[in-house]
């Protein structure tokens, strides 16, 4: 078969990995891919967002299945455009992705259903929400309703904190259009978790589970990121507490879906909060999480191309899904300055050093030929905040994590940040 995957990040690069052992697939084309994924595939110059020049490619080199990987492709309506010029699709439609582009959406649809949450309001009114400050009390959780990289969400200590990020938000438009509707939730407190579903419309199947590092720094301190990096299966899940999930939010989910209308196709990332009170979900994406799809996919046995056929073709529920039993760490290293500004066009170094059963996940690199006054030659460079994620398997997390980090001191360049604590087990938050 003939692939084509759409992004250029870590989680598409794990996709790109993950199919190339398919003994079923003939060729992968990524669009745009990176440095990384040119390994495993043919990378073609078309962004994501390029829906247009999608479509003809596709058709063009009769690509047999198309997989998007962003979630901002999806909420543009990439996989109904796929789907008109007759091209199989893993993903959900425009429809459905409403369910990670609007934060208001997910709310309205998770109290509908009776699906355990934290308690909201919506804004659209900055003067009103100015007035509302501290509604739930504080911490108080600030969320830019449409996409926003991750990054849309503020939670205040205080009075002064929210109102800057009130004004940040519907006065400065730091986030763009995404903050012209802002969603104000209680604040919940417990343990973070991530759990990743393979969905079709008759089915729901959750993935091993994976724990997330969300803030920049060790400890949790600092501003939000995409991730930091991951470890998998999380040790938060029990036997327990995933059929509680299944029971109060999986099945209830599906059901709801099925009576919206809303004919999920792809994977469902489920965030997390397990409280006092239960599990408790944070939000809804449409896609694999990045760095989750690291992590989980490096354990995951099956053929990665017959489980996306499967949900396509809406018969996910007769395909057995199995899993290796070895734990996993993916750490991630971010360019200097990120989450805010960064520089770009830093050689990265030290690749070739890496384990050959430590995988490189490539998330902002890109190409370069260097020259000096002698000759030139060809270099990766990064290319974005996050730049890789060192991914090591091991008999158990302590093993997984000292493999990950031996290799992680290996690689170099200018300004590389990451954060030390990743896989570290904290018995408090169990």
């Amino acid at each position: 078969m003939r692939v084509l995957v759409v992004g250029g990040g870590g989680r598409e690069h794990a996709i790109v990995w993950k199919l190339a052992q398919s003994p079923k697939v003939d060729k992968i084309y990524c669009a745009p891919g990176n440095a990384g994924i040119a390994l495993d595939a043919e990378c073609v110059p078309i962004k994501a967002e390029d829906i247009e020049g999608i479509c003809a490619f596709a058709k063009e080199n009769q690509v047999d299945l198309a997989v998007i990987g962003p979630e901002v492709p999806l909420a543009m309506g990439i996989v109904d455009e796929l789907e008109k010029t007759g091209i199989t699709v893993f993903g959900p439609n425009k429809k459905c992705s409403q369910l990670e582009a609007s934060k208001a959406f997910t709310k309205s649809f998770l109290e509908r259903h009776q699906i355990p949450t934290a308690g909201y309001k919506e804004f659209t009114d900055k003067q009103e929400l100015l007035e509302a400050a501290g509604l739930f009390g504080y911490p108080m959780v600030l969320k830019a309703d449409g996409l926003a990289a991750g990054k849309g969400v503020v939670i205040a200590e205080n009075e002064e904190d929210a109102k800057k990020a009130i004004e940040e938000m519907m006065g400065d438009r730091v986030f763009g259009s995404a903050g012209d509707k802002v969603v104000v939730e209680e604040f919940l407190t417990g343990v973070e978790a991530s759990m990743l579903c393979f969905v079709d419309e008759h089915t729901i199947v959750p993935m091993e589970s994976a724990q997330d590092y969300k803030r920049i720094y060790d400890g949790d301190q600092g501003p939000n990121t995409g991730g930091m990096g991951t470890y998998s299966p999380s040790l938060v899940f029990d036997n327990a507490l995933e059929e509680q999930i299944r029971e109060e939010i999986l099945i209830p989910t599906l059901k709801g879906f099925q009576s919206d209308g809303l004919d999920f196709k792809g994977v469902l990332f489920i965030g997390l909060m397990i409280s006092k009170d239960g599990p408790k979900v944070i939000e809804f994406n449409n896609r694999f999480g990045d760095p989750e799809a690291q992590s989980v996919l490096a354990r995951l046995d099956s053929d990665l191309l017959d489980i996306f056929l499967a949900v396509t073709e809406n018969r996910l529920a007769d395909v057995e899904i199995t899993w290796s039993d070895k734990k996993a760490v993916c750490v991630v290293l971010a360019s200097g300055g990120y989450p805010g500004s960064y520089e770009k066009g830093k050689e990265i170094t030290g690749l070739e050093k890496v384990d050959s059963d430590v995988v490189v996940f490539h998330a902002g690199t890109a190409s370069e030929h260097i020259c000096d006054e002698q000759s030139c030659r060809s270099a990766v460079v990064t290319s974005g905040g996050r730049v890789l994620g060192v991914t090591a398997i091991g008999n158990t997390h302590e093993q997984a994590r000292e493999k990950a980090f031996d290799n992680v001191k290996r690689i170099s360049f200018d300004g590389m940040q990451y954060r030390n604590d990743i896989g570290i087990i904290n018995s408090n938050l169990l």
